[in-house]
């Protein structure tokens, strides 16, 4: 994943993983290759570093990858071509996620922009949607200040906000992940300060974000909720912006029945606490909280106990 780094060879892999990558390259068992690779990735040693280092599997992956682009504008995708393309960005995300494959520098991601930008719910769609988000998230996960560049300088801040509004609970959450790892770094957080434009995308996506929570995901609503409550944090923690922020974080964020949600999450309620303070702190409040949301511009937020 780091740009600068070389995949070491792997020294005498085992002969099924190797028989695997080589059945890629062939169109009798590509699917099949494809479909047992990506069930037990996590069981193969330096799967990542053989895949990269295997002359053509690279390509291989790639010509699966954009053979969807057609298709996908003509709703003319089929399952079977969705869960092939899946599998091979999933291949994708094992290569992304290892630190000796120079998977930044090859600028693999730019090929999953078109599942990012897809306007569609469908589950086909949606599926591609995550599977793309799940590479990105991986790349974001890692503390690196090269990859938080590679990612404002390309497409993919605009992408995960679009992700945010259009796609699925388990596609908000991850997206929504991605948006909260770029701002954590500081490049991050004064690239969404640098233009109103950008600042304003993020705060009115998160509010539509949180107008639309709802019920139907229990699962993943925690995770949400947590990702949605570090942005406004981070966003929140800057005083020259404060005070307008705090027309854009909607009070349904601050009801108890979320707190509720995200207390068995210490790290989550802790930042919602913070972020309820720096709310007031913009208001200049100085009374005591209520536990309910403010009935006017001039009330104070509730209290999260």
């Amino acid at each position: 994943m780091v740009s600068g780094a070389v995949a070491p060879l792997t020294s005498n892999p085992p002969a099924r993983v190797r028989n695997l990558i080589q059945g890629l390259t062939s169109e009798e068992t590509q699917e099949q290759s494809l479909d047992v690779l990506c069930k037990n990735r996590l069981a193969y040693d330096n799967l990542a570093v053989l895949l990269w280092n295997s002359f053509g599997t690279m390509s291989v992956l790639l010509k699966i990858i954009t053979s969807a682009y057609r298709p996908l504008l003509s709703d003319g995708l089929t399952e079977r071509a969705v869960t092939q393309v899946c599998n091979a960005i999933t291949l994708f995300q094992c290569v992304a996620s290892h630190p000796n494959t120079p998977f930044i520098r090859a600028t693999m991601p730019v090929y999953l922009y078109p599942f990012l930008n897809t306007m569609s719910n469908e589950r086909s769609y949606e599926c591609l949607r995550i599977t793309s988000l799940g590479v990105i998230g991986s790349l974001a996960k890692v503390e690196d200040p090269e990859v938080i560049e590679y990612l404002l300088s390309t497409q993919i801040f605009p992408s995960c906000l679009r992700c945010m509004e259009l796609g699925k609970t388990l596609s908000r959450t991850v997206s929504t992940f991605i948006i909260y790892r770029i701002l954590l770094s500081e490049k991050g957080l004064k690239y969404c300060f640098v233009l109103a434009e950008q600042y304003l995308s993020v705060s009115q996506c998160l509010g539509k974000l949180v107008e639309n929570l709802g019920d139907d995901d229990v699962e993943n609503l925690p995770h949400l909720l947590k990702n949605i409550i570090g942005c406004y944090l981070r966003l929140s923690e800057n005083e020259r912006t404060r005070p307008q922020l705090l027309s854009y974080v909607p009070w349904k964020l601050l009801y108890h029945k979320y707190a509720n949600i995200v207390r068995s999450d210490p790290e989550a309620l802790a930042d919602l606490r913070k972020l309820v303070c720096n709310l007031r702190t913009s208001k200049s409040c100085t009374t005591h909280c209520t536990d309910e949301p403010p009935t006017s511009s001039n009330s104070p937020g509730p209290t999260i106990p």
